[in-house]
């Protein structure tokens, strides 16, 4: 069985690509559990798979709105989506924020207002930011599924997530 590798060199484009497919790995990964499960309540990030993704979702959003020199647009935060919208709207994340990934060079600084404080970020710094930050909350959704797929005596596996596991694919993400 043959291998591609990743032929993208810079770390920026491995990095947003990446984010796009572990995203849309995990939120796949969503779409066949019952509306209980994925609802289901952790003490691990939002709560929820649910909330959790749509925070992925809600980050990329903000921070692309930054780098789009726009103000920040509405939040998702207390709508109700289910899985396949869900693989939706971080697929529209993903389009905004790599549309807006390098209209500028990466070292122009963008401030940001938030609970009464400005912070100030080079634009290489929030891409970088936006997919940290999405790993972290991944990590915590493959927990989740982790216990329910042991709570309901299934041996799925989980989704692939990690950047090895993404330039060893067989066919382009």
């Amino acid at each position: 069985m043959a291998t591609r590798f990743v032929t993208a060199t810079d770390p920026i484009d491995i990095a947003l690509a990446h984010n796009r497919w572990a995203n849309r790995e995990t939120a796949h990964a969503s779409t066949s559990l019952t509306e209980a499960q994925f609802h289901q309540r952790f003490d691990m990030g939002l709560g929820t798979l649910h909330d959790t993704l749509v925070h992925i979702a809600d980050a990329m959003k903000g921070w692309t709105d930054l780098l789009a020199h726009r103000p920040y647009g509405p939040r998702p935060k207390s709508i109700k989506f289910d899985p396949p919208a869900i693989v939706s709207l971080l697929e529209t994340a993903a389009n905004e924020l790599e549309a807006n990934a390098r209209i500028v060079p990466l070292d122009e600084v963008l401030t940001h207002e938030r609970g009464g404080k400005v912070h100030s970020f080079t634009r290489g710094a929030i891409l970088i930011h936006i997919t940290t930050h999405g790993m972290h909350h991944r990590a915590q959704c493959l927990n989740m599924l982790r216990h329910i797929y042991a709570e309901a005596g299934l041996e799925t596996p989980l989704p692939r997530s990690s950047v090895m596991e993404w330039t060893q694919l067989e066919t382009p993400a």
